[in-house]
Order: structure tokens, then C-alpha cells, then sequence
């Protein structure tokens, strides 16, 4: 399964979790937003892997992971994030969870994990 999903192009993906956000009253300029913070993408990268249907493999090869990465814990498809021992789909489902958050509402704040300022 994880072959599977390592293969699926995120010009394939994209698109799907634009709908969800879409559907909840988000934008494709959130997901942008969540995209780039995880993997250390500016616009200009991130188009340029949309346009090459660079798979979910390739583009998490490629990505800088944001050092708060590791903050993003929870509950994607029935597995807790944070346990899941191969680093490709830990990063994968970072995403997923991160997506879910917006659509349910969270602030972009939180779902960015941003340090707390005392």
C-alpha cells in the first residue's frame, strides 16, 4: 500500500484536497500556505512540482520539513501520526493531518504550529 501511495502525483492530490478545503469554506491559497510551511517550498517550487506531476515520494525527498514538524500529532485514517515508523508516509500523513485541521476550522495559526509568544 505504501508503494502505492508514494507513486500518486501530487498534481493528482492536489486537487482533491483543494475540494475538501473548498467545500469548508477554505482556499486554495491555505493550502498553499500548509504545503510551503511543511515542506520549505516557495510558490514558485511548489508550481513547478505541480506541473511536473512530481509523485508524493519525490516531493518529500525534496522538501526541507519544517523543524515544527514534529508538533503535528493526532489521528489520520485511523493511525496516530506520530507513530508511524516510515518517515515517507510520517511526512505524507503530516500533510493529511494538516488538511483535515483547515477543513474542520482551525485557525491557521494553530495548524502552522506556531511557537507561543509569553
Amino acid at each position: 500500500m505504501n508503494a502505492r501511495v508514494f507513486g500518486y502525483s501530487i498534481s493528482a492530490v492536489y486537487p482533491l484536497y483543494a475540494q475538501k478545503l473548498e467545500r469548508k469554506g477554505r482556499t486554495t491559497a491555505e493550502l498553499d500556505e500548509v504545503i510551503e510551511w511543511l515542506t520549505g517550498f516557495s510558490d514558485a517550487e511548489l508550481a513547478a512540482h505541480l506541473d511536473a506531476g512530481t509523485t508524493l515520494g519525490e516531493l518529500f525527498a525534496e522538501a526541507r520539513l519544517n523543524e515544527h514538524a514534529s508538533l503535528i500529532t493526532g489521528v489520520v485514517c485511523g493511525v496516530r501520526v506520530e507513530e508511524i515508523e516510515d518517515p515517507l508516509m510520517q511526512r505524507i500523513r503530516y500533510l493529511d493531518k494538516l488538511v483535515d485541521e483547515l477543513a474542520k476550522g482551525r485557525p491557521m495559526t494553530k495548524v502552522l504550529r506556531a511557537p507561543r509568544v509569553e
